[in-house]
């Protein structure tokens, strides 16, 4: 039994021994049933959040107003290595009055009852309950029969649990994408009715649905959903707006803009990283608005740099942090550069090679070929230039730095950095090899 079962498990019984009702709740029954690790586990009482943290001494009430608090490993739990920082949510059963602001309950009623309880969940395979003493289910929502039949649908009347939490629509698409499910007739027609309300969700929060939806395995699935439910054009109509955008079949045989983004969306594995993710995913978003027929073929000039401000902006929206944003810029920004790799000069090539999380570079190429003509011949030049050279050959000492020009009589000034860059390129393509080259070369070609 893994740490955070065992966990769990014992805050069930010692609920238990304390009179309550206690059992695993929500997406960690699911997972257990499809004999998966869940990521987590949720426990569900009829002990209110003051007797949870009556019982264990440490705990947070994160949410107490909702019924939630955070019981770690460290509240006293028997049995339980305190080394591991394992946490499991205890909820109270509840049920929840209206939904003003499409997130939060505007009231919350506890509840003694579990059958109550999980009627405010969002869909079936998420609303069982299972005893960890026995494995016994509690479904009182054919919760089961769904998980067998492959299907996600909402629990009672779909608009009004969408109504709840508007952010439940993309969980129904990430779901159904990460199971390979079905989406319920009903439950796809009240998202596709309720579209235009995802943007009462925070852009947090719709960013990090996204996230996961491109980062568990079934990217392509996902964008499908997200296309045939009406959501895409609400959340990001920048790749909407790929589809029907033609492309010149010599380089593109694969179809239009919108197919080529699905088809390097199917090659990102589960757990890639979400740069790499996003990246893929906006790598050709200049595309669309720069689209002409030319004389000779279709043609999307500067895309990449209408891509990059594109995605800038789309980065700034969804509000995420600088650093990754910087990465995926870069991904956008750089992703044509293998066309010309073979033919750099040394000191181009190594300052692209030395690209901050380069690998991630080189796997975007990788199914960005994959998914158009499949020619890999700049992929694997790439590779084995990075294998056949060293770092130090890469990203070497500099031969001089801005103190020798200044004791040389240089003034400083802006001038310096360009005479550095010189030094630089001199020394990657093999033509200066020490100090006192380098400072004979900068005498040579930059007068004091």
């Amino acid at each position: 039994m893994s740490t955070a079962k065992q966990h769990a498990a014992e805050i069930v019984s010692t609920l238990r021994q304390q009179g309550y009702q206690a059992y695993f709740a929500g997406g960690c029954v699911r997972d257990l049933l499809l004999g998966r690790e869940p990521a987590d586990y949720d426990v569900a009482t009829d002990a209110t959040p003051r007797e949870v943290m009556q019982v264990f001494p440490q705990t947070y009430a994160v949410g107490e107003q909702f019924g939630v608090v955070l019981v770690p490993v460290s509240s006293g739990v028997t049995g339980v290595s305190a080394s591991h920082s394992v946490v499991v949510e205890v909820a109270t059963f509840r049920s929840d009055v209206s939904y003003s602001d499409g997130r939060h309950p505007d009231e919350v009623r506890f509840s003694k009852d579990p059958r109550e309880d999980v009627q405010r969940r969002d869909f079936t395979i998420n609303g069982m309950l299972l005893d960890p003493a026995t494995n016994e289910i509690l479904d009182f929502v054919g919760g089961r029969e769904d998980l067998k039949a492959g299907i996600i649908r909402a629990i009672g009347d779909p608009e009004r649990r969408f109504a709840e939490d508007k952010l439940r629509m993309l969980r129904a698409v990430r779901f159904a994408a990460r199971f390979d499910y079905k989406i319920d007739p009903a439950t796809m027609a009240a998202i596709q009715k309720l579209t235009t309300t995802i943007h009462q969700v925070s852009c947090e929060r719709v960013r990090e649905e996204l996230t996961k939806m491109l980062t568990e395995g079934r990217a392509r699935r996902a964008f499908e959903l997200l296309d045939a439910t009406g959501l895409l054009p609400e959340v990001l109509p920048e790749i909407a707006a790929m589809k029907r955008v033609e492309q010149p079949p010599q380089y593109h045989p694969e179809g239009d803009v919108f197919v080529h983004t699905l088809l390097l969306l199917e090659k990102l594995q589960g757990g890639a990283s979400k740069t790499l993710a996003w990246g893929a995913l906006l790598h050709d978003v200049g595309k669309p608005p720069t689209f002409r027929v030319a004389p000779d073929r279709i043609r999307f000039d500067g895309h990449v740099e209408v891509g990059v401000k594109m995605a800038a902006e789309i980065c700034r929206r969804l509000r995420f942090s600088n650093h990754e944003t910087d990465q995926i810029l870069a991904l956008v920004a750089n992703h044509m550069r293998f066309a010309d790799v073979q033919r750099m000069k040394q000191s181009t090539l190594k300052k692209f090679l030395r690209l901050p999380a380069f690998d991630q570079h080189l796997e975007l190429h990788r199914m960005d070929c994959l998914s158009s003509h499949g020619q890999l011949d700049s992929y694997e030049y790439s590779r084995e230039q990075l294998r056949s050279m060293p770092p130090e050959a890469i990203r070497p000492t500099p031969l001089i730095t801005g103190r020798d020009l200044i004791d040389a009589g240089y003034d400083p000034g802006p001038r310096f950095k360009e005479i550095l860059a010189a030094v630089e390129d001199a020394q990657l393509e093999g033509r200066l090899t020490s100090r006192d080259a380098a400072m004979e070369y900068v005498h040579q070609e930059f007068q004091v």
